[in-house]
């Protein structure tokens, strides 16, 4: 394995969308790609892998460089040291499993029986050295989709690209070959890029995750400090949390500690404390702190306003209930509390928070 990737990715697609974006991966580090559909992920992978040129920018894995439209310079991607799992898995249907995972190393010049003995021991590896003679047809999906790992692995590529790679899985194969790649992808040297719309996907596979929104980052850093601050409503409705911005005192000037932020409008939301911060915020706290009521609370909660319900889903054993006032929100109450407050759209209700709820952090 040779070195790190740094990469700047400018691709025009269309006369309606422009990818610009940073992506730098390091050796024996996983970084997942998430953002939603639309966003620009599988255009960076298929720039990244040589199926897309560069309008602009440069790809660049350690001193060698893929693509540079300002030195016009570009390596095809059968020059390129890659490997490419792609959703589809596009394994080939008239051969075996053994003759697609066979099919890289031959491709590079490795002769027929060289290819085919570390094709086996591939396939080994992915526990399917019993399927080795069957054919696309015959396989689950998930073993399909450990062959199509086994295939990019099997040319020793220093970038790996994996492409929505559980996206096409059921629910429990999906879980079982989760644990699976995370383990191949553990050990793996090289960089390795996981592009998905999963959070789940992203947080359990990756060390690192970057998010596109239209084209651009948004917000980037280690799974757990990105699932306890978002930074849009994208990423805050992906991790779960409810995410509203606002402002502290003037902008410039510290913070008062009062424990109070103005929402955008004329609303304001009490917190724990505010020491230390001025100017725009950001506003977080779990659907399972808002607690919903047909009469207007008292006592300890210092967070109370009217809105109606806008919607009421199943939620992992719970109810998310979607409540519009003067801020869009979640709350997640048991079903005894649908019955019990006759929750239904349109329905007036109080929405009561804690401030010790709720974190606050710069926008």
């Amino acid at each position: 394995m040779t070195g790190a990737l740094t990469s700047h990715l400018a691709v025009r697609r269309g006369e309606r969308f422009d990818l610009d974006l940073r992506v730098d991966l390091t050796p024996g580090e996983v970084v997942a790609l998430l953002g939603p559909n639309a966003a620009g992920k599988t255009t960076a992978l298929r720039a990244l892998a040589g199926l897309i040129r560069l309008r602009d920018g440069v790809i660049r894995l350690g001193d060698r460089t893929w693509d540079c439209p300002a030195e016009r310079r570009f390596t095809p991607p059968h020059r390129r040291s890659v490997g490419v799992v792609f959703q589809d898995y596009l394994l080939f249907g008239h051969l075996t499993a053994l003759e697609n995972v066979a099919f890289g190393p031959r491709s590079r010049g490795v002769a027929t029986r060289d290819a085919r003995r570390l094709a086996a021991g591939w396939l080994d590896r992915v526990g399917l050295a019993h399927v080795a003679r069957a054919r696309p047809g015959a396989l689950s999906g998930g073993q399909a989709q450990r062959v199509a790992l086994a295939r990019a692995l099997a040319v020793d590529p220093d970038l790996l690209l994996l492409d929505e790679p559980l996206a096409a899985l059921d629910a429990q194969t999906r879980v079982e070959v989760r644990a699976e790649l995370r383990r191949h992808l553990a050990a793996y040297p090289g960089c390795a890029l996981v592009v998905t719309h999963d959070p789940l996907d992203a947080m359990l596979l990756a060390d690192r995750l970057i998010v596109v929104e239209q084209g651009r980052l948004v917000q980037q850093g280690d799974p757990a400090e990105v699932a306890r601050r978002p930074r849009t409503r994208y990423v805050a409705k992906l991790v779960g949390l409810n995410l509203l911005h606002g402002r502290v005192g003037d902008p410039g000037s510290p913070g008062s500690g009062l424990g109070r932020v103005r929402l955008d409008g004329s609303d304001e939301v009490a917190v724990a404390d505010v020491s230390g911060l001025s100017g725009e915020v950001l506003v977080a706290f779990r659907p399972a702190a808002v607690s919903l009521h047909r009469e207007r609370p008292h006592g300890s909660p210092r967070n109370v306003w009217a809105g109606a319900v806008t919607s009421v889903e199943p939620h992992a054993g719970s109810v998310r209930v979607g409540v519009a006032g003067p801020a869009a929100l979640t709350a997640e109450v048991s079903p005894a509390a649908v019955a019990e407050l006759r929750l239904g759209p349109g329905e007036v209700v109080y929405v009561a928070v804690k401030a010790a709820e709720i974190d606050v952090y710069p926008a």
